[in-house]
């Protein structure tokens, strides 16, 4: 059986982040062959074309990580109507310098919750044009535009019963998606 490493990239660096819990609930739905790993952009400088030669070695590990995965999953929140500065912070890092992009090719999903009631739609759709460009096909549908509410999370951190058909749905097509660029 083919096993699939998922690099896991969260958007927000909070502690008691509602996407850091959506990133660790969501792998309970996935087949035993998947296996998802949150990477750490928290130690990441700030972007400097300067230091494209001599990069940071959180940098080379950020690198790494993404180069050895077989697809990525990112989740993010949404900050003033788009992504937050340290998700595209860890997207110029990794995808520099020219022509040494640990993102192309790999096959992803976006999604991210928010207590707004249009989730993060606008902030995964800044990072899905940010995708385009690295070359990172991204699967399209179904768009998961979370909202918190009362039950979305149980008291052991997965899904509630409202809101788990629609996520085991998502995780379905998105680990479909995986695959078929796999193959």
């Amino acid at each position: 059986m083919t096993q699939f490493q998922i690099a896991v990239i969260v958007g927000s660096l909070r502690q008691d982040s509602f996407n850091k819990k959506l990133a660790t609930a969501l792998p309970k739905l996935s087949p035993p062959e998947f296996t998802f790993k949150q990477v750490r952009i928290s130690d990441l400088p700030l972007y400097n074309q300067d230091d494209d030669e001599h990069q940071a070695a959180s940098v080379v590990r950020l690198k790494s990580e993404i180069k050895a995965a077989h697809g990525l999953l990112f989740v993010t929140p949404e900050y003033n109507r788009s992504m937050p500065g340290v998700l595209k912070n860890a997207l110029d890092h990794a995808s520099r310098p020219y022509g040494d992009s640990a993102w192309a090719g790999k096959p992803a999903g976006v999604l991210g919750v928010s207590v707004g009631a249009i989730g993060t739609a606008m902030a995964q759709q800044h990072l899905r044009n940010v995708l385009a460009y690295l070359n990172v096909p991204t699967l399209g549908q179904p768009e998961a535009f979370i909202q918190v509410k009362e039950g979305l999370f149980d008291p052991d951190g997965c899904f509630g019963e409202g809101s788990r058909k629609f996520l085991q749905g998502w995780m379905d097509l998105y680990v479909a998606w995986i695959r078929k660029h796999a193959a």
